[in-house]
This record gives structure tokens, sequence and C-alpha cells, in this order.
């Protein structure tokens, strides 16, 4: 069974960037999160972070389709 939510820990080794770029993706609103727990750890969900892969490479195609007509 695949997991439902990840640390912000796997985020970041997903997305290949630091930690800290995966809280504030987070923080910021862009990856939406839930806090868990007693110490109050982030987790994504799977399909939020799929979700925010697509709509980046969106936008990555219209800011290319964009810079090309300039």
């Amino acid at each position: 069974m695949a997991k439902r939510f990840i640390p912000l820990t796997e985020v970041s080794e997903i997305l290949d960037i630091s930690s800290a770029q995966a809280y504030a993706l987070v923080r910021s609103g862009d990856l939406p999160a839930i806090k868990v727990g007693g110490r109050g750890q982030w987790r994504v969900e799977t399909t939020a972070l799929e979700d925010y892969i697509q709509r980046m490479y969106s936008q990555t195609r219209d800011f290319v389709r964009t810079q090309g007509e300039s």
C-alpha cells in the first residue's frame, strides 16, 4: 500500500531541494500540508505533491511560451 502522507524530508528529496526550501513552499501555501503529532511535524499528501508538480510544469510551459514571443 502506497503512503498517503510523506514528511518534508521526502518532499525535499523528490524535488531535489533543501529541507528549508520544502518548508518555505509549505509556509507560503504553495504546497498544502498538515501538522501532525505532538511535535507538530509537517506531512504532505502525495496527491498534493503531484498536483504541485503538475502546476509547476504548467507554469513553466506558460513562461517558456511567453518568453519565446518576446
